[in-house]
């Protein structure tokens, strides 16, 4: 019987994926994308409109062609660069699509915070603007509108697929209203409006936000069937809905403030209403959505108590909270609904 061929080419490829990593956050930060959706460029027009030197100049370009994010005819001088189809869709930010706030605010932000993983897992602490003695997450990003919008933008691009995919696939039909919980932008409660007519939705989030999501709200013309709602939900009851939904959130906070948020929930549905919570996630057997093992990962290094979790930890914080039925409903991705019933 012959030997199982080893190589090492998977721990380099995980090993040294900080370069091609690097390399796409830093085409997205410079907007090279968003220039190519207009039209096909050559190496000395994409210099030129980024500012970028000769040397280097074709090795990052075609590092992106080789990683599959740009399409190339010719070569070198001769070469016209142009967007590879799910590029163009999703990294263009002239479309609505566009999911490039979070690689923008992970290449702004996460990406030096994660060279202090090894601290974080030693410490159990932060490892982002509060290891130095500025304000925690939430207060730093809310205390300055150009970061808020960054992160707005972000937390609507890494949702939007799984938001559209919600909206579409979900059944509806035995529901009028519905609340988003930490809403952000708004995206989550438009797409649900856009896609199902009969439905009036409420963005509900902190009083800095609301202006952000009734301009979203109004760009897409929804402002008759979804409002923006200030609030704060460690301090306010929630809106009363059918469905309340929550994106993003839960991972934020430790188990007691999960368990208060999921109470809260209950208590502003009625009998036969739904919570829904969108996460990375993870499998039960926690050996195969890796993006939300590192999500959780993420938190550590985010937050003071947050983390990711599976379907079983959050049937077993539902249930002790006056929810049944508990369904997992796949979306996008390593993403998934978990859905609650009253």
């Amino acid at each position: 019987m012959e030997a199982k061929q080893i190589d090492p080419s998977h721990i380099m490829q995980v090993g040294m994926g900080f370069w091609a990593s690097k390399t796409l956050l830093t085409a997205v930060n410079m907007g090279l994308f968003t220039h190519l959706a207009k039209g096909a460029m050559s190496g000395k027009q994409i210099r030129e409109k980024l500012g970028l030197h000769e040397r280097g100049l074709y090795d990052f370009l075609d590092t992106l062609v080789a990683l599959g994010f740009l399409k190339r005819t010719g070569i070198k001088a001769s070469a016209m660069y142009s967007n590879a189809e799910d590029v163009d869709v999703f990294l263009d930010k002239n479309k609505p699509s566009y999911m490039g706030g979070l690689l923008e605010m992970s290449n702004n932000r996460l990406y030096p915070f994660w060279n202090d993983l090894e601290t974080g897992l030693k410490t159990g602490k932060p490892q982002n603007e509060a290891k130095h003695g500025d304000k925690p997450l939430f207060e730093a990003i809310y205390s300055s509108e150009e970061r808020l919008r960054e992160f707005v933008s972000a937390m609507g691009g890494i949702q939007m697929g799984n938001f559209m995919t919600f909206a579409k696939n979900f059944d509806f039909s035995n529901y009028k209203t519905l609340c988003d919980v930490g809403g952000a932008g708004g995206h989550m409660a438009c797409q649900v409006a856009l896609n199902n007519p009969h439905m009036n939705c409420i963005s509900f989030d902190l009083p800095a936000v609301k202006p952000i999501a009734m301009e979203n709200i109004k760009n897409m013309g929804l402002s008759d069937r979804v409002t923006a709602v200030a609030g704060d939900f460690f301090e306010d009851e929630l809106p009363k809905a059918d469905i309340i939904t929550m994106g993003n959130v839960l991972h934020d906070w430790g188990v007691e403030d999960k368990k208060m948020l999921l109470t809260k929930a209950c208590k502003a549905l009625p009998k036969g209403g739904a919570l829904v919570v969108i996460e990375n996630i993870i499998d039960d057997d926690r050996s195969s959505n890796a993006f939300g093992l590192m999500m959780s990962l993420n938190m550590n290094i985010e937050t003071d108590q947050g983390f990711d979790f599976s379907a079983a930890d959050f049937s077993t914080w539902a249930n002790e909270c006056g929810f049944t039925k508990i369904s997992v409903m796949p979306l996008t991705g390593p993403t998934s609904a978990v859905i609650a019933i009253k």
